[in-house]
């Protein structure tokens, strides 16, 4: 395990197949190294696909600083006050509609979400969360018509669905016909993507909100594990890819950790604390 010279003033990590176990709960170790880092003067934010309705598996781990970035950066909320959004980076309307033709012509078959600031929109043959009912369910078109009921919410991020094609395969097509309306990327094991606003990943917030504390990328530890992790891991000085991450992730990111079952984020956590001193803030 490879660690920066020093003890850097911030640590970023996804939830997903990284902090969280694969239960989705965050083991008694990696509580204790989260508090540990806050304590040691570290911020600790996650950065996630997540959207805020979804945070409550961290919200009760939150010290110090309650600052987190949800959909794969096109929300930052405020944990301390129970996911209240702070900002958003929405996917213009125009951009999801050429998107949904794009990918209609290019997949047949795919299917589409529209994630909204209160809840997620989506069509009859898309796969439901049943733990997160829709809002409303509609073809894509309707749900992103002008006059549509929640046209005045922004769109945080489109998701597409394919029952058949390869994950990786998919995200290959998608990047290649509707790259060009908004930044296609993937965290899960099925073939769905998940689809922000060009200029929109979780590195491009992270950066934005360092840039505001005068954080500079070499003083950022981060953690991931999917394809939506690459920038981020790519952007911050010194990056950690899980185990169990994806063979992109594997392969484009210098540093390793254990898995998410092992407490990996926690192990990196614990060896950087009893070893280095913290930076001139």
């Amino acid at each position: 395990m490879s660690l920066p010279e020093a003890l850097p003033r911030l640590i970023a990590t996804d939830l997903d197949g990284t902090l969280l176990r694969d239960d989705k709960t965050v083991s008694a170790r990696t509580i204790a190294a989260l508090a540990a880092a806050e304590s040691a003067g570290l911020e600790v934010i996650f950065v996630t696909g997540r959207p805020a309705r979804w945070m409550n598996v961290v919200s009760d781990h939150v010290h110090g600083h309650g600052i987190a970035i949800c959909g794969n950066g096109a929300a930052v909320v405020d944990l301390h006050q129970g996911g209240e959004l702070v900002e958003t980076r929405p996917l213009p309307r125009e951009n999801a509609c050429a998107i949904v033709g794009a990918l209609r012509t290019a997949a047949p078959g795919v299917t589409f979400a529209v994630e909204r600031t209160t809840g997620l929109h989506y069509e009859p043959d898309y796969p439901p969360f049943g733990f997160d009912p829709a809002f409303e369910i509609a073809p894509v078109e309707r749900l992103l018509a002008p006059d549509a009921r929640h046209a005045g919410l922004p769109v945080l991020k489109l998701l597409a669905h394919h029952p058949a094609l390869d994950p990786d395969a998919f995200l290959t097509l998608a990047r290649s016909v509707a790259g060009a309306y908004g930044e296609v990327t993937r965290s899960s094991p099925a073939a769905l993507l998940e689809i922000s606003a060009p200029g929109v990943s979780k590195a491009s917030t992270l950066a934005d909100r360092c840039a505001r504390r005068g954080i500079r990328p070499d003083e950022v530890v981060a953690f991931g594990d999917m394809p939506n992790d690459l920038e981020m891991l790519g952007w911050a000085g010194t990056a950690y890819a899980m185990a169990n991450a994806h063979p992109a992730v594997l392969a484009a990111t210098p540093h390793r950790t254990t898995s998410n079952e092992d407490d990996g984020v926690a192990r990196v956590i614990e060896q950087l604390l009893s070893c280095r001193r913290p930076v001139a803030g």
